[in-house]
């Protein structure tokens, strides 16, 4: 990337690429790039567009922004200005369909088009998790199976996200993201994590989110792995409409406009659930995510 070096820089819309809490790193559309002094306090994140440097870092209103919570309930933006995310799964370690649905639910309720990209999918026991990722969301895709270890299906990856994408990964520490990244961005050389043999699970080695431009086209952002997702966008009563294999059911309406797809006479929902159109399964898992989201709620009026 070509780096400005003069003193005096012409006021443009800027990326915010990096953050290193005293400072940001910015790129502008021409690729130059630049950093820029913030206060500790600034609420920036990777993704957010800023005019700059006349009057200091201007944020402009954010889009599709990606957020989670902490373990103190506190609401945190990982990254803004969206258009993708990949959910990076693997055969080990295995990821809970419960992450899976919380994952989609948060792309989908801030407009972020989610999709899968199925890692390491040299162990073997690729094409059964691309089978069950088919068979229980079967309204996301495309579906990648991609080895970042052997290259294979690289290619589509890169082709999917060549269209134009500003994409970032989730997934849990161990599947591969930091792997991705490196295959994926030329001269990256993230630091690979080890998988806990007695855990399956691996440890985090990414530790601030970063913006990379991919020489085919598109963009990633490499965010710090995180072992739960949990969708803050949205209240209880409007997860239904976000849920992964409810929308068929959905379009049919229920007799209650208020209808919590639980218990209500004439759902739609549950309808689907006895004629098996929905399984039995995913209707729990999606009254278990209600529950929590249910006491999330609670929490935030009190």
């Amino acid at each position: 990337m070509e780096r400005e070096t003069d003193a005096v820089v012409p006021e443009t819309v800027w990326r915010v690429v990096s953050h290193y809490g005293i400072e940001v790193l910015l790129r502008s559309p021409k690729g130059i790039e630049r950093r820029a002094p913030v206060d500790r306090q600034a609420s920036l994140v990777v993704g957010d567009e800023v005019v700059w440097p006349s009057t200091g870092l201007q944020r402009r209103p954010r889009t599709r922004a990606l957020q989670r919570r902490d373990r103190r309930g506190r609401i945190r933006t990982v990254a803004s200005n969206l258009t993708a995310m990949g959910v990076v799964v693997a055969p080990r370690p295995r990821t809970p369909d419960a992450f899976i649905d919380r994952a989609i639910v948060g792309a989908r309720a801030v407009d972020i088009e989610p999709f899968f990209v199925v890692n390491k999918s040299d162990l073997g026991e690729g094409n059964a998790l691309v089978d069950h990722l088919l068979s229980h969301w079967p309204g996301v895709e495309p579906v990648l199976s991609v080895s970042a270890t052997t290259g294979q299906g690289l290619d589509a990856l890169q082709g999917w996200l060549a269209g134009g994408a500003r994409a970032v990964f989730v997934g849990v520490s161990g599947v591969g993201k930091s792997s991705l990244m490196n295959a994926l961005v030329e001269d990256l050389a993230l630091t690979v994590g080890e998988i806990n043999p007695q855990t399956e699970l691996g440890r985090h080695v990414t530790t601030n989110a970063t913006l990379h431009r991919l020489a085919e086209g598109g963009e990633l952002i490499d965010t710090p792995g995180f072992r739960d997702f949990g969708p803050v966008a949205i209240s209880a009563g409007d997860l239904a409409a976000y849920f992964p294999g409810f929308e068929a059911a959905l379009s049919e309406r229920c007799r209650y406009r208020d209808c919590r797809h639980r218990t209500e006479p004439q759902c739609a929902v549950l309808q689907a659930v006895t004629e098996g159109r929905i399984g039995s399964e995913r209707h729990a898992a999606y009254m278990a995510l209600q529950d929590e989201l249910t006491q999330v709620d609670r929490a935030r009026r009190r």
